[in-house]
């Protein structure tokens, strides 16, 4: 079995979100099953010298964007035993960041032909082309609509996996024509009020469609989380499956990482030296018994920062905790915590920043995990947190309610807690509750236990992708 991915990015050359890490784990878990799987993706201006200076010039071809063609080099780099392609323009990828610009449409055009076009010089016929969100989704609509006449295409299968259903890629119509090269025959497939819409491509063109979490398949096939996609979602459910996302269980093993402070495998006592280091760093008070909660996060609307500014003073106020927040993202929600740090010195730290090594650092420190997402297609954040011991609050929604369970202390089950309304007492009450049962050593032993001894890497789902690759090649 050969298999491409098309991504625009992939840990860890070059990370926006959620999707990299995927892109950088899961075709280890693929190869290790026997899969010969390689990668493409757009040669950023972003990734860090020490790839690109390693990089192998295969071959260089033209690629057709409308009535012109555009360079395109290929470069080659083997990274952890996978062949990663990257796709070489300055005009269209030479730029600061990775989207956000006002010809994305263009840029993202280009790279979805130029992985078809390149693939008789690369001498890589795959099996399954899978793409990896709407940058790379109009690549089973070109495959249909270039391609399939020439047979070294006309057996080529694709799988479409939606990451996140807000972001679409929707451009104006002449895209289709003047980019694309397609006719109006193409347009009832990927319209969208007028325009063209790069995710409505990859679902109605694929051979099948993945998303990344059981609940979260079901949930976009619903009017709040379809975004005006679900009832096309609905009509191809025979088609959709859900498979939830792993972790790089290897780089993310608190036993080997050389990043935090003491390494352990599941002893609390050992956790706890990261709490005494982590509180030293960030200035802290130095108090093992004092429960801390964490939060490594994107600071946007849809991670339920609302609910966190609405109760957060009368937290840190009435409890004895201490709040640890790393992340970056809208004005607005980082000068508020900003602001609050300064309220509560000894009991709130926010770093305003990115840094792997700190959340790293973090995971393994924190006592509990909070998510309260208005909605988590899959989530990794919460998986790390297992992994490190650090017990997940989560809203029960997306991948959060297919991965966490809630610790019954009748049974002794369940690996962290959650709640259902999207409600900032809700929240609230539900990490008191936690917190509580911090302070019973019985049943944080068993909560713990359970979040240790979970399997948070790829081969399970990997093999379920490899169901799906088989059914739709034979």
């Amino acid at each position: 079995m050969k298999v491409l991915f098309a991504a625009a990015e992939g840990h860890p050359f070059i990370k926006t979100g959620g999707l990299a890490d995927v892109i950088g784990a899961l075709p280890k878990a693929l190869k290790s099953a026997g899969v010969d799987v390689r990668v493409i993706m757009p040669k950023f201006k972003g990734i860090p010298d020490k790839f690109t200076a390693k990089l192998e010039h295969i071959t260089a071809v033209d690629v057709p964007i409308g009535w012109r063609n555009q360079y395109c080099g290929i470069e080659r780099l083997v990274y952890d035993g996978i062949p990663v392609y990257f796709v070489d323009n300055e005009y269209y990828f030479g730029r600061d960041g990775v989207y956000g610009y006002m010809d994305d449409g263009e840029r993202f055009a280009f790279f979805n032909r130029a992985v078809l076009e390149c693939l008789e010089a690369i001498d890589f016929q795959p099996d399954v082309l899978h793409c990896h969100d709407w940058h790379a989704a109009v690549i089973p609509m070109l495959l249909q609509g270039h391609y399939r006449h020439n047979p070294f295409y006309s057996n080529i299968r694709t799988v479409f996996t939606i990451h996140n259903l807000l972001y679409q890629g929707v451009f104006p119509y002449e895209v289709l024509g003047e980019l694309l090269g397609l006719d109006n025959s193409y347009f009832e497939g990927v319209e969208y009020y007028g325009n063209i819409n790069f995710m409505k491509a990859g679902i109605v063109y694929s051979d099948h469609v993945t998303t990344v979490s059981p609940t979260y398949a079901e949930e976009i096939r619903t009017p709040y989380f379809g975004y005006g996609l679900e009832g096309l979602l609905n009509s191809r459910a025979d088609k959709l499956s859900g498979i939830v996302n792993g972790i790089d269980t290897k780089s993310y093993n608190p036993s080997t990482d050389q990043q935090i402070f003491t390494r352990y495998r599941n002893n609390l006592a050992k956790k706890a030296e990261n709490k005494l280091g982590l509180q030293q760093e960030l200035g802290l008070p130095v108090a093992p018994y004092i429960p801390m909660v964490a939060m490594v996060t994107r600071l946007v609307d849809s991670k339920g920062l609302d609910l966190i500014t609405r109760v957060l003073d009368e937290l840190l106020y009435y409890d004895d905790i201490q709040f640890v927040l790393l992340g970056t993202g809208d004005e607005v929600y980082e000068r508020w915590f900003r602001e609050a740090a300064w309220r509560y010195p000894t009991k709130l730290s926010s770093q305003i920043l990115f840094n792997d090594a700190l959340s790293r650092k973090i995971y393994a420190a924190s006592d509990l995990f909070l998510m309260p997402s208005k909605f988590e297609p899959c989530g990794i954040s919460q998986l790390l947190a297992l992994r490190y011991g650090s017990i997940p609050v989560v809203r029960e929604t997306g991948g959060l309610n297919d991965t966490v369970q809630a610790y019954n202390e009748e049974t002794g089950a369940g690996n962290g807690f959650t709640f259902k309304d999207y409600n900032a007492h809700d929240m609230m009450f539900t990490l008191r509750r936690a917190i509580s049962f911090y302070g019973k050593p019985e049943h944080w032993k068993k909560v713990t236990k359970n979040a240790f001894s979970g399997d948070y890497s790829w081969n399970v789902s990997a093999q379920q992708y490899i169901d799906i690759y088989t059914e739709i090649t034979q």
